[in-house]
This record gives structure tokens, sequence and C-alpha cells, in this order.
């Protein structure tokens, strides 16, 4: 039996990050070294206007998400033993008719079988059902996660950043980052005072 349909993808709803939260402030005449200033000026002065998120670090400490995820396993796991022991019972009816077959009639013998392919049939209905029900609650999860993220990325940001990027360890397309431009912390902090609330 194939289960990696109830695998729940750590992680999944944060690869979307990678989008803009605030656009520069318009001009003020203010000088280039200070936040509304010209997008040009400050690209020329060399002001930073990109942070980036470290999405193995979220998640690690984001205690809304570890608490959700660890919640979801244990649904998996049930759901993957549920389906075992249905699987498991299945054979052992299979096996007990096919000694009982030599002693049966031709009648007691279809009637056996056609009994055993419903069993079959439902069982199939049911494993569905649950791995449909765990991909929901998959979906429904990541959405939640993903509002989340947006809302307190937002709320930190503060116009501080045109661009927030997430960051992965051996699965992201910056090649390079400067710590000093890690706001993962803040976004941390931020999620985990919000969670109560929501």
């Amino acid at each position: 039996m194939h289960t990696r349909q109830l695998i729940v993808k750590n992680g999944l709803f944060l690869m979307a990050i990678a989008g803009v939260f605030a656009a520069c402030q318009p001009n003020n005449g203010k000088s280039a070294a200070k936040p509304g200033a010209d997008s040009s000026v400050n690209a020329a002065a060399g002001v930073q206007k990109l942070a980036y998120v470290d999405i193995d670090s979220l998640e690690a400490h984001y205690d809304y998400f570890k608490d959700k995820k660890a919640e979801l396993d244990r649904k998996k796991e049930a759901a993957q033993n549920e389906i075992a022991g249905r699987e498991r019972a299945l054979q052992n009816e299979l096996q007990s008719l096919q000694q009982q077959a030599p002693t049966m009639t031709q009648a007691q013998g279809q009637a056996a079988e056609a009994s055993l392919q419903r069993k079959a049939q439902q069982h199939e209905a049911n494993r569905q059902n649950l791995i449909a029900q765990l991909q929901t609650q998959e979906a429904q999860f990541s959405e939640d996660l993903q509002k989340r993220l947006e809302e307190t990325i937002k709320t930190v940001n503060g116009n501080r950043y045109a661009f927030i990027f997430s960051y992965r360890a051996g699965a992201s397309n910056i090649l390079y980052k400067d710590e000093a431009y890690d706001i993962t912390d803040e976004v941390i902090k931020a999620l985990n005072q919000e969670s109560p609330k929501k």
C-alpha cells in the first residue's frame, strides 16, 4: 500500500512566500539614505530593501506549526494503522476461505467469495475516504498557515523592505544570504504572539 498521499509535506505552505509584501514609500524629498526616498536613489546609495525568512528555522520554532503538524502526523499514523488493520483482516479472511474451500459446496463458495469482494470494495472506499479527509485537512492547514504568515510579515515589515524572500538550505534560489537581513526571529516572535488569538 502506498501511503505517500497521507504524508504531510513539511514546509509545503511556506514555499510560496517569495512575493512582494510592501512597495517603497513615495518620494518625500528626504535624503537618499532615509526610508521613503526614490528607489533609484536608494539603489545607488546602497540602501538594502530586501530581507529573507529562514523556513527551516521558522518551522523549528513556530509553536502553532509544530503543534498542528504533530496533530496531523498523529491522524496520518492512525489512518495508516486503520487501513493496515482492515487489510490484515481481509487477508486473514481470504486465507480462511481458501482453507475451507475444499469442504464447501459451490453455492457456499460463491457466497463467501461475493461477501469477501464486498468487504474489499468497502475497504477501498473507506481507504479513499480517509485519504481524502487527510488531504482536506492538510490543505486547510496550509491555507491557514499561509494567511497567518502573510499577515504577520506585513506587520513585521512595516514598509522596511520591498521584497521578503523565503530561504531553505539546499532548496532555495538564493545563492547567498547576509545574516544582517535575516528577519526570521522577528517573524517567529510575532507569529508565536499571535497564535493564541487566532
